[in-house]
């Protein structure tokens, strides 16, 4: 590992010290969930973009989740560099990076423009993600899987904040670039922020400086569990961004409601989401086999409805918050939490980006996947197929865990 990735990893004794680092990861979590609210305008103005750049559905729907194949392709490159350098620089490129991208949003002239706009703001929360998922864990290397619950909850917090006030602002300025300016440059204020306040011996922190020792789990990727674990995180991906890639479209062209409307009823996944650091503490207290297996069935028998055009603005507000409890606040959390656990406590990086490359990786498609499912069958044949349907085989695929041989 080079020098710039090992700056005074000890944490300072004097006694503002914990109060400092508090204040510190509080400004990386605000920061992490304005980046998930940016994450939600492609998806969230689908309708608008397509309009303005003339646009085929299918081609629309692909758009909204190619932000996740940049998350998919720099998540392993992203560990790397964190073993190379340091997390805050990573995370510093990362929000830069997605905040630029953001900009750019406003200045694509078609389909491939704004594709490689979206992959290039992807590629930037990768580097985020993968960063504050490292520094959780290992800062809170104890409870790691309830630490990554706590980042989650953020992910949540983004979510039910990002569809409101993106709503809220589309409807209020009536222009879909607007919102994407006002974004942009938040983070790259927030970034500033970064750059002068956080210090290395909070960032770089290592489980060996908080007196952890590996106990168990694998040395190699090449193993049971992570490569069950990496195929039950690319389905979870299509399922998860089938409903947040695609969802807000079938709502605005389908049931015509307004895109305050929709951040309405799609602030209620945040809402559920919210409960990620309790989605955490389950995989501490019982196995990842038996959270995930359960889990995806609930998920899965929630999204057998979603599609269903005769249901009331309040179910569709339930059905969302389901998705956010047992989708985002335990599922995601728990495979996170299974990826970092296969492997032995020194290489959580590696098991980070893993889990950031394998379910980012299978969210890129299902935009592409659920366009030709609806331009083929339907709104509601697509969603049982590729949001219930694998959701049961990820609940198959989770019986499989060997939980003896998972890190303690």
């Amino acid at each position: 590992m080079s020098e710039a990735a090992q700056p005074s990893q000890q944490t300072p004794e004097h006694p503002g010290a914990r109060n400092l680092a508090i204040a510190m990861f509080g400004l990386l979590l605000v920061t992490y969930t304005l980046m998930v609210a940016d994450r939600f305008l492609v998806s969230m103005l689908a309708t608008d973009i397509r309009g303005a750049l003339d646009l085929s559905l299918p081609n629309m729907l692909t758009l909204t989740t190619m932000f996740t194949l940049g998350l998919g392709i720099a998540g392993l490159p992203a560990a790397a560099l964190i073993q190379r350098y340091s997390r805050k620089a990573v995370l510093l490129t990362g929000v830069v990076l997605l905040s630029c991208a953001t900009l750019l949003f406003t200045q694509a002239v078609g389909f491939k423009s704004m594709f490689v706009f979206i992959v290039l703001q992807g590629v930037g929360m990768s580097f985020l993600a993968t960063s504050m998922f490292a520094l959780s864990t290992s800062y809170f290397a104890s409870n790691r899987v309830a630490a990554l619950g706590f980042v989650n909850l953020c992910f949540a917090l983004g979510s039910l904040l990002g569809h409101w006030i993106i709503g809220e602002l589309r409807d209020a300025i009536g222009s879909w670039e607007a919102p994407m300016l006002i974004f942009g440059f938040t983070g790259l204020a927030f970034a500033a922020a970064i750059l002068l306040t956080v210090r290395p011996w909070f960032s770089e922190v290592t489980p060996a400086a908080k007196h952890v020792v590996d106990s168990g789990g694998a040395d190699t990727l090449k193993n049971h569990n992570t490569i069950l674990l990496t195929i039950m995180s690319g389905l979870y991906g299509m399922v998860i961004y089938g409903f947040l890639g695609t969802y807000p479209t079938y709502m605005r062209e389908v049931l015509e409601l307004t895109a305050a409307n929709v951040g309405a009823v799609m602030l209620w996944f945040g809402v559920g989401g919210l409960t990620s650091y309790y989605g955490g503490k389950l995989g501490d207290k019982f196995s990842q086999k038996s959270v995930i297996c359960s889990c995806s069935l609930v998920l899965g028998a929630t999204t057998y409805f979603l599609f269903m055009t005769d249901l009331s603005v309040f179910t569709y507000k339930l059905m969302a918050t389901s998705v956010g409890i047992f989708g985002a606040a335990i599922v995601y959390t728990n495979l996170a939490g299974g990826h970092v656990k296969s492997l032995r406590r020194s290489m959580t990086g590696l098991g980070s980006g893993m889990f950031v490359t394998s379910v980012y990786g299978g969210a890129s498609l299902a935009g592409y996947t659920m366009g030709l499912l609806v331009e083929n069958r339907s709104w509601e044949f697509a969603g049982q197929i590729q949001m219930t349907l694998l959701c049961v085989i990820i609940a198959v695929l989770a019986l499989g865990l060997r939980t003896d041989q998972m890190s303690k």
